[in-house]
């Protein structure tokens, strides 16, 4: 993958996440304050706790930090996917986003 498809397919993951959280906060009790600074997107949940996701282009990786861990995504050309085979990026940000909320919370590309 080019450099450019690269921050193409991460910008498009961002950008569904920043959407998510909107959609989420319209739809729900959750309040989920989403910051974004360059290729980074912090959410931010009432209990304090966050989630980190940002852009790690010499490596044409996304990573996310939550309170269950450490994640490092790789495009597979259709979705990002954990590169320890830990499962897909949305699957882990809306189990994570659960988990530090107390609420069921489903985000989607």
């Amino acid at each position: 993958m080019t450099d450019l498809e690269y921050l193409d397919h991460a910008e498009r993951l961002l950008r569904a996440v920043e959407l998510g959280c909107d959609r989420i906060n319209d739809t729900t009790d959750a309040d989920i304050d989403n910051q974004r600074t360059g290729g980074m997107v912090t959410l931010s949940f009432a209990s304090g706790s966050q989630i980190i996701i940002n852009l790690q282009k010499p490596l044409q990786e996304v990573w996310m930090a939550a309170r269950a861990g450490g994640f490092h995504y790789r495009f597979d050309g259709q979705q990002w996917m954990d590169t320890k085979g830990q499962g897909e990026f949305f699957e882990q940000l809306s189990q994570s986003a659960s988990e530090q909320s107390d609420l069921t919370l489903r985000f989607s590309s």
